[in-house]
């Protein structure tokens, strides 16, 4: 009986390790398990979908419609029809933009059958007035218009003035507006369409004249727009906008009205690591090659 009691006592010396290591083993699985799971579905998917499904905008002071629409390159007519926002684009601190096409889901009302109208005289039974003919306003006389004594009916009026001749060299038209080049100096950078501020970027002095591309209204003059400085936005047409970044001093406000070649801006360093303009325009809100619009030098 003592054999047999040494035989199972020493059977249970060589298991009990064994089982230690395996409840030791299984402990530490489990903690590096939950860590790990805790920290992946707490941060990183988060983060992710802050940045890829943003599709709102909450309008700050000094923003504009023009200027909301330019730094999230869309087109500030899509942005005023998403959001009911009629023209002059009045907005305001705190209001809620959408920056997307929003999808709706409502049925469109059904259509309600109308009863005829009631039948109306024959036209035969109202007899119009009878009056002479007119001759065409691009036949009619001095006298046709207005009858001055002693003057014969056939002397033709006076023609309308000519419109003004574009001014020549240094301009180039194209999209409907008169370009010309904003600034004097050097261009130190291309356009890229990549960039996360595509545009030109011409090197000068600080001070220097920063100019009109072309005939247009000031609808942004501040300095809202990270990255760019104090800026300077020109609206040229429905299609056209031009903006001017990195100034020194914004000489415009926005609503004025200003003309290709009129100083807008000084030229200077404000966002930038140097005194330059960043040049850029805007067709329909995506961001084109000024080159492709600026005449050659």
């Amino acid at each position: 009986m003592l054999r047999g009691m040494k035989g199972t006592i020493q059977a249970l010396a060589l298991l009990l390790p064994a089982v230690l290591l395996a409840a030791c083993g299984t402990t530490r699985s489990v903690v590096v398990q939950r860590s790990s799971q805790s920290r992946s579905s707490t941060y990183e998917p988060s983060s992710r979908a802050q940045v890829s499904h943003a599709s709102s905008y909450r309008v700050s002071k000094g923003d504009t419609l023009y200027s909301i629409a330019f730094r999230h390159g869309v087109d500030f007519r899509d942005v005023a029809r998403w959001n009911g926002i009629a023209a002059p684009y009045t907005i305001w601190p705190g209001q809620q933009l959408v920056l997307r096409a929003p999808t709706s889901s409502r049925v469109p009302a059904p259509t309600v059958a109308r009863a005829a109208p009631p039948p109306r005289a024959p036209a035969a039974a109202v007899k119009a007035p009878v009056r002479p003919p007119v001759a065409p306003a691009s036949s009619r006389t001095v006298a046709d218009a207005v009858p001055v004594a002693g003057v014969p009916a056939s002397v033709p009026a006076p023609p309308p003035p000519a419109p003004p001749t574009p001014a020549t060299g240094g301009t180039r038209s194209a999209g409907g507006v008169s370009w010309r080049w904003p600034a004097d100096g050097r261009l130190i950078k291309g356009f890229q369409s990549g960039d996360a501020i595509p545009g030109i970027e011409i090197a000068g002095a600080a001070g220097s004249p920063v100019r009109a591309a072309g005939d247009g209204v000031v609808v942004y003059s501040g300095n809202g727009l990270v990255g760019y400085g104090e800026l300077i936005i020109v609206k040229h047409n429905d299609d056209f906008l031009s903006a001017y970044g990195h100034n020194r001093k914004r000489l415009v406000k926005e609503g004025q009205r200003v003309s290709a070649g009129q100083q807008i801006a000084e030229m200077g360093a404000t966002g930038a690591s140097r005194d330059e303009l960043q040049f850029q325009i805007r067709r329909n809100g995506n961001p084109v090659n000024p080159l492709d619009y600026l005449p050659s030098r």
